[in-house]
C-alpha cells in the first residue's frame, strides 16, 4: 500500500509517498480503508524531529497521523460483538501511531475499541478532523477533576483542542475562560466561554483584573506556561499537552502532562464524543481538504498558521 512518510526530519518537503506492506488485523483489531486523515500539531512534531528521543532507532519511514475516517474492510478475531463494528461500516478512529504505523496510509489496522461510527451530521473529511482533539480535551478535563463552578482558563482556545475544551468544560458545569484573538470572541462565547481574554502582553495581569482571586486551573493548549502561572490561584493546577516533567511551582501550583494516547482504546469515552458531535455540542471545523498526494502543501499551510479548523488529507481522491 501507499502511505505518506519521512526518512529524515525537517520541513514539509521531507514528506513523500512511500510503499509499505498492506496490513491485516490481528486479534481485537479492525482494518480501515482510510478515506480522510486529519493533520494535527503532533504530526509536525514528528516531522520536525521533536519526537526523535521517543522514536529512537525505530525503523523508517515514519508515518504521521492519529486521526482517520474510513471504511472497515476486514475484522480480526476476538473483536467484541458489543462494539458493533461490521465490514462496510464507515468509522472514525484514533491511531496510536509509531514508526511506520500511522494514519497517513491507505489502510490502517487499529483496535476495534479505538473506532466509532461516523456521526450522522459529519462528512468524511469532517469525521477525520475531530477525534484526537476532542479526546485530548476530554482527557485534560478528566485529569483535573474540578468541582462544579470551577474557573478553567483555556489558552489557545480558538484552536481545535482549545475550542473542544471550552465546550466540554461548559457542559461539565465549569466556568471556562478563553484566551484567544479578539476576532474569535463571538465563536468562543457560542461554545460556552464565560469570558474571552485577548492574548498578548501582560496576559496574567489582565486575567487577574477580571478574576482577582485567580483561576482554579488551566488547560494550556497554546503552550505558554510561564505567561499564565501568575493568573492561577494558590494551589491551582495546570494541564500541559506537550511532554514535560510534572512540577510543583510557586504557591503550590501543580503542572501535569497528559497524553491522549492513554485514552486511545477508551471506547466508552470515544463513543460519547461521537454522540456529542452528533448532538452539535462539539463544532466540526475544516480549514482545508487536500489530496493526500499534496501532503507537503498541506503541511506548509498548517505551518503558516492563522487557520481555524483542521486541515485534512483526502485519501478517497488521493492522487497517490
Amino acid at each position: 500500500m501507499k502511505a505518506i512518510g519521512l526518512h529524515q526530519y525537517g520541513g514539509p518537503e521531507v514528506l513523500q509517498i512511500v510503499e509499505l506492506p498492506t496490513p491485516h488485523p490481528t486479534a481485537g483489531q479492525v482494518r480501515v480503508k482510510v478515506l480522510a486523515a486529519g493533520i494535527n500539531p503532533v504530526d509536525e512534531m514528528l516531522r520536525s524531529g521533536d519526537l526523535a528521543g521517543w522514536y529512537g532507532d525505530a525503523p523508517r519511514p515514519y508515518i504521521p497521523g492519529m486521526d482517520i475516517a474510513g471504511t472497515v474492510d476486514e475484522i480480526g478475531t476476538d473483536v467484541d460483538a458489543a462494539l458493533g463494528v461490521s465490514v462496510g461500516q464507515q468509522v472514525v478512529g484514533i491511531v496510536d501511531n509509531f514508526g511506520s504505523y500511522g494514519a497517513y496510509s491507505e489502510y490502517v489496522c487499529l483496535p476495534a475499541r479505538s473506532v466509532m461510527p461516523v456521526p450522522a451530521n459529519a462528512s468524511i473529511p469532517e469525521a477525520g478532523s475531530f477525534l484526537m482533539n476532542a479526546l485530548t480535551a476530554r482527557n485534560a478535563l478528566d485529569n483535573l477533576d474540578l468541582p462544579q463552578g470551577a474557573t478553567l482558563l483555556v489558552t489557545g482556545a480558538a484552536g481545535a483542542v482549545g475550542a473542544y475544551t471550552v465546550a466540554l468544560a461548559k457542559a461539565d458545569g465549569f466556568a471556562p475562560i478563553a484566551v484567544a484573538a479578539a476576532a474569535d470572541e463571538a465563536f468562543l462565547l457560542e461554545q460556552g466561554a464565560v469570558a474571552v481574554i485577548p492574548r498578548g502582553e501582560q496576559l496574567a495581569a489582565r486575567i487577574r483584573e477580571r478574576f482577582p482571586n485567580g483561576v482554579d486551573a488551566v488547560v494550556d493548549a497554546a503552550c505558554i506556561l510561564p505567561q499564565i502561572v501568575p493568573a492561577v490561584r494558590d494551589g491551582g493546577a495546570i494541564i500541559v499537552l506537550r511532554p514535560a516533567e510534572d512540577q510543583t511551582l510557586e504557591r503550590g501550583i501543580r503542572t501535569k502532562f497528559v497524553n491522549v494516547r492513554d485514552r486511545s482504546t477508551d471506547h466508552q469515552t470515544i463513543a460519547r464524543i461521537g454522540q456529542q458531535v452528533a448532538a452539535g455540542l462539539l463544532p466540526l471545523r475544516l480549514a482545508a481538504v487536500l489530496p493526500a498526494s499534496e501532503a507537503v502543501a498541506a503541511h506548509r499551510l498548517r505551518d503558516a498558521g492563522g487557520m481555524r479548523g483542521r486541515i485534512v488529507l483526502d485519501f478517497a481522491n488521493s492522487g497517490l
